[in-house]
């Protein structure tokens, strides 16, 4: 029997006709849309650094047992740099994404320019060179990796006027908040059913747009915390009540009404995240007491 294909960008899927009007639910789609149409990071100019590698590997088979061992160890050297340049471009595209971001943490490219002139002295050494040719060897690939890719990010971004602690509170509770959704995109993605990891992703979008909001100006913070903490807990913690009972009964008012929750959590993340840019420090106490009012309807207890 023919299936209808049904994709993130179909009419009816969350970045598909639900983010054609102008909320603030279907403008969080819109971004959402974006950032998954967005391109690899790595791509082909660092996926080409993987075919060194396979040479070096290659060549040692045809030398002799000092060959051999000089090839395997370029071989390692080279791979291992390229694929710390794959997750040195990722992590270098997430902090230029975000309007706050705190520098990585480990230098990747560097260490790849660093792995990749060794690799290639090594290179040398075992295709008969002397150390001085292997080292000059070393320096212009260590250089022009540089050139071709840059250095890692080495100061943080949008941290104007805060201090580290105050910093490290924004960057603690939105990295929650990011494990409270993958939670929940997991949870429901053992059930198989691309309905509900689409209502999931329309929710994802959602958040996602208050953590934004509260990287680029912090002092939301204060209003944002409850929510990216208590209340995502909740959601995360009937999500993950909800797969168990759906995985084992298939029952369809429990499907009812946690898709009902989550439009009830929709609905309050994007007013609050309204209020928030607007300052609306009294309306979004009324948004919390309403939403920890219906969480514990459903069973969820947030402290």
């Amino acid at each position: 029997m023919a299936q209808r294909f049904g994709g993130r960008f179909s009419p009816g899927g969350p970045f598909g006709a639900r983010a054609q009007g102008g909320s603030a639910q279907d403008e969080a789609l819109r971004e959402a849309a974006a950032e998954a149409r967005r391109v690899d990071a790595a791509g082909a100019r660092a996926n080409l650094m993987m075919l060194p590698p396979l040479v070096a590997a290659f060549t040692g088979l045809f030398a002799g047992p000092v060959g051999l061992v000089l090839s395997l160890g370029a071989a390692a050297a080279l791979g291992l740099g390229a694929w710390l340049l794959r997750e040195g471009l990722r992590a270098e595209a997430a902090f230029h994404a975000r309007p706050t971001a705190r520098r990585p943490a480990v230098p990747r490219k560097i260490m790849a320019a660093i792995l990749t002139a060794g690799g290639t002295a090594l290179a040398a050494l075992a295709a008969g060179q002397e150390a001085l040719g292997a080292g000059l060897y070393a320096v212009a690939a260590g250089g022009l990796h540089l050139v071709a890719f840059g250095l890692d990010p080495l100061r943080d971004k949008g941290a104007e006027g805060l201090d580290g602690a105050q910093r490290d509170r924004v960057a603690r509770v939105t990295g929650e908040a990011e494990a409270h959704l993958l939670a929940m995109r997991e949870a429901v993605a053992t059930l198989g059913d691309r309905a509900l990891e689409t209502r999931v992703a329309g929710f994802e979008a959602l958040a996602r747009r208050m953590i934004r909001t509260v990287e680029e100006d912090p002092r939301d913070l204060a209003g944002a915390r409850r929510y990216l903490g208590v209340y995502l807990m909740g959601a995360r913690d009937a999500t993950t009540k909800f797969a168990d009972l759906y995985r084992r009964t298939r029952d369809e008012g429990a499907r009812r009404d946690w898709e009902a929750l989550l439009g009830d959590l929709e609905t309050h993340f994007a007013s609050a995240t309204t209020k928030m840019l607007e300052g609306g420090r009294e309306s979004m106490d009324i948004e919390i007491k309403v939403l920890r009012d219906r969480l514990g309807r459903e069973g969820v207890r947030p402290d």
